[in-house]
């Protein structure tokens, strides 16, 4: 099975913590394939960086056809062209906010998201409401540090990000706490052991969710608006992408 993730942003080192988070808690015999746009954001934190990173989301699953990719995991928390990414293929694809949502009503019957950015958490409850999962969600908590400091290894995003978590936990009435971003993704366990309540993240729900669908032969519906899109031209940059 070839699991390919895309990260949606172009920071090779955010791109490199997201792949070793899905290779390791990948089954054995998964394959795992990770890949960045060539161009784009350096970080996603509003529609407009959704907006421009969606067209190398749907280069990377251009791409990943071409290589015989089983399934797909976008992983930008706010799941940048998921919906047009299924469209062009029948491998499913799984973004990690919606992954991430669907795990954690799973182990708790309320839960809260905590993410960098207050815009960012806007578009975590558009999300939440989109989904279906506005009644499980008690709160969407920002730190307010942008995405890239939590590449920074002098900062204090970690510290800060413990400190919102504690916060949930104790003034929320959850059971869970959801990460709202793939550059967490490599915090999870350090953050379940401190807190004493489960925490889910986004890449590492989204590959488990990816290696059952394949493996229970579940692909991503032709049937309706999923559909692969209608033939027609394109012109401009985008000519070869038309028929």
């Amino acid at each position: 099975m070839l699991i390919h993730v895309i990260n949606p942003n172009t920071t090779a080192g955010m791109t490199d913590k997201i792949g070793a988070c899905a290779t390791r808690v990948a089954a054995p015999g998964t394959r795992i394939q990770v890949s960045q746009p060539e161009s784009g954001p350096v970080s996603i934190e509003s529609h407009f960086d959704e907006a421009i990173s969606t067209v190398g989301v749907l280069e990377e699953v251009r791409q990943g056809e071409a290589h015989g990719a089983d399934a797909y995991v976008i992983a930008c928390f706010g799941d940048p062209g998921l919906l047009a990414a299924r469209e062009l293929t029948r491998a499913p694809v799984i973004g990690i906010a919606e992954a991430g949502f669907h795990l954690a009503t799973l182990i708790s019957t309320r839960f809260s998201v905590v993410t960098t950015l207050s815009r960012t958490a806007i578009i975590a409850e558009h999300l939440l409401a989109q989904y279906g999962f506005r009644d499980h969600c008690r709160r969407v908590r920002a730190i307010d540090l942008p995405v890239l400091e939590l590449e920074n290894p002098a900062g204090n995003a970690y510290e800060a990000l413990l400190a919102e978590c504690r916060r949930a936990r104790d003034e929320d009435g959850i059971g869970a706490i959801v990460l709202g971003c793939g550059g967490m993704a490599d915090l999870t366990q350090r953050l379940t052991e401190a807190l004493g309540l489960p925490v889910v993240e986004g890449v590492s729900a989204a590959v488990k969710l990816a290696e059952s669908l394949v493996s229970l032969g579940l692909g991503t519906s032709k049937h309706g608006d999923l559909a692969f899109p209608r033939p027609k031209p394109f012109v401009g940059r985008f000519a070869d992408w038309g028929a």
